[in-house]
């Protein structure tokens, strides 16, 4: 059987376990390296980005997440898993460290504050279907980079059009959070991945 570990150092990591179990897939909960070798995806979890950075350092998980990503581990980030996948931050705090795993420059926090948190009607490219989203001080991809596929796009306050769902390879982002969206497409892509 599939095992997704979802990254339980902070953040929505319950609604990500449900999300996938619901799917079919066993979870692993993972905070040691050795729980990241037993799992044939990883999920990165919204939450605060600049707290699980200092976490993956503290629990000696950095180095290991990076190795398995690149090696072709699948992973799914959304909203703080976003700014963890990017190769660039906009707004990041000082010292802050990414994963460098997909070519794309995230801004931190760009829908605004916590009182700015909304749902929105997306849709969803791979195949035209709308797609029901939720945002909480959510980021956007400023710029990506080639190879970088964009599968939902919204409109910022900046009055511009920006990618908030995107995929490299065996690697999906999401500005949203598909795990309080009762949306299944997500996870299911990257189960289809593995």
């Amino acid at each position: 059987m599939t095992t997704v570990g979802v990254l339980a150092l902070q953040g929505d990591v319950r609604e990500h376990a449900a999300a996938v179990t619901a799917l079919g897939a066993e979870v692993t909960l993972v905070r040691r390296p050795r729980e990241l070798d037993e799992v044939d995806a990883i999920i990165l979890p919204g939450g605060e980005s600049t707290t699980i950075d200092k976490l993956l350092r503290a629990f000696d998980l950095r180095e290991p997440l990076i190795a398995r990503i690149e090696a072709g581990l699948p992973v799914l980030g959304s909203c703080a898993g976003m700014i963890l996948l990017a190769t660039d931050l906009v707004d990041g705090i000082e010292g802050q460290q990414t994963l460098e795993a997909i070519p794309m420059t995230v801004r931190r926090n760009a829908f605004g504050r916590q009182v700015d948190s909304a749902e929105a009607s997306l849709t969803w490219l791979p195949d035209g279907s709308p797609m029901q989203a939720t945002f909480i001080r959510a980021p956007w991809v400023e710029s990506y980079g080639e190879g970088v596929e964009v599968l939902a796009t919204a409109d910022g306050a900046d009055g511009t059009t920006h990618p908030v769902a995107v995929q490299f390879g065996v690697r999906i982002a999401t500005a949203f959070h598909p795990e309080i969206s009762d949306e299944p497409r997500v996870h299911q892509r990257l189960l289809d991945l593995i």
